[in-house]
């Protein structure tokens, strides 16, 4: 379950939710997972559960920044033109308008977390 803040609930409810992101934790077979763990209006925080083979297509947010950080596992980032491979504790932004993407190219699974502001609509 994701907990969303919007417009109604901004200062009547509690300003604090915890989420413990180690229960969330969830691979399949058929693709990555994204599992939703905080969101506003302006921003998203996600869980990304990649098993080995799997990635997220590259794409690219005109008006929205995102910032990639590895809990477990390895994942090569792809930004712009430029890749790495991101090891648990590191961090990496891809701007707005720039093509980005992250795979799992190792044998063990991969974890990421993943905010985005603002929050694209869609």
């Amino acid at each position: 379950m994701t907990w969303v803040l919007g417009e109604d609930e901004r200062g009547d409810g509690p300003a604090m939710h915890i989420v413990d992101v180690a229960t969330r934790t969830r691979f399949e077979d058929e693709k990555m997972q994204k599992i939703g763990l905080l969101e506003t209006d302006r921003m998203f925080f996600d869980l990304y559960c990649l098993k080995p083979g799997q990635a997220q297509k590259v794409h690219r947010h005109t008006d929205s920044d995102k910032v990639y950080y590895v809990l477990s596992g390895r994942a090569a980032v792809r930004i712009g033109e430029e890749e790495s491979e991101l090891r648990p504790g590191q961090a990496v932004l891809a701007p707005s308008g720039f093509d980005h993407g992250v795979a799992n190219r190792a044998q063990e699974p991969l974890r990421l977390l993943v905010f985005m502001a603002p929050k694209p609509p869609h």
